[in-house]
C-alpha cells in the first residue's frame, strides 16, 4: 500500500484554514442575522447555497472518483476530507485475486497534483490471502481516468 508522506498532508494545510474560515464566517453571519435588518432573508439565503455546493474538495475530481471506482464497494467516502477508500474487489474471471484502493483528493483545484491514488493486491495462495505488488502503471492508469473524466465534467458544465 502506498505511503501517504507529510508533504501531502502539508499540502491539505491550506483546505482546513479554509474550512476554519468558513466556519467562523457561518458563525459571525449567524450572529448578524439574529441582528435583523433588511438584508436578514438575504443572508440566510446566500449561507445555505453555500452550505448545500460546498464539498471541501473539487468537485469534479470528487464525482470523477465515485465514478471510476463505482464497480467496487465503497467502506469510506468522505467528501469533506476528499477520501474514498473501497472495500476489496475482485474480478470473476480472476476470484484468487484481490484489490482495495484509496482516492485521495488534496486540493480544491482540479489539477493533477492534487489527486493521489494508493492500490493494494492480494492473491490466495491455499486459502490465505497474501500481499502481492501493484504495478505502478496500474496506479497511474487509475489517476489518468480519474482526471481525464473530472476535466470532462468541467468542459460539460462549462460548455
Amino acid at each position: 500500500m502506498a505511503i501517504f508522506l507529510a508533504s501531502d498532508f502539508a499540502r491539505t494545510a491550506p483546505r482546513l484554514r479554509r474550512a476554519a474560515s468558513t466556519l467562523a464566517l457561518v458563525a459571525a453571519a449567524a450572529g448578524l442575522s439574529a441582528c435583523g435588518g433588511g438584508s436578514d432573508e438575504r443572508l440566510r439565503t446566500d449561507l445555505a447555497a453555500a452550505q448545500t455546493t460546498q464539498i471541501g474538495v473539487n468537485s469534479y475530481l470528487w464525482r470523477a472518483s465515485l465514478e471510476t471506482l463505482s464497480f467496487m464497494p465503497l467502506l469510506q467516502a468522505d467528501s469533506a476530507g476528499g477520501v474514498l477508500v473501497t472495500d476489496w474487489y475482485s474480478q470473476p474471471q480472476q476470484p484468487n485475486e484481490r484489490v482495495k484502493v484509496s482516492v485521495y483528493i488534496l486540493d480544491a483545484d482540479l489539477r493533477a497534483d492534487a489527486l493521489r491514488v494508493a492500490a493494494s493486491r492480494q492473491v490466495n495462495q491455499n486459502g490465505t490471502w497474501v500481499d502481492a505488488p501493484v504495478q505502478a502503471a496500474t496506479v497511474q492508469r487509475l489517476e489518468d481516468i480519474i482526471l481525464t473524466k473530472a476535466r470532462d465534467l468541467r468542459r460539460s458544465a462549462v460548455g
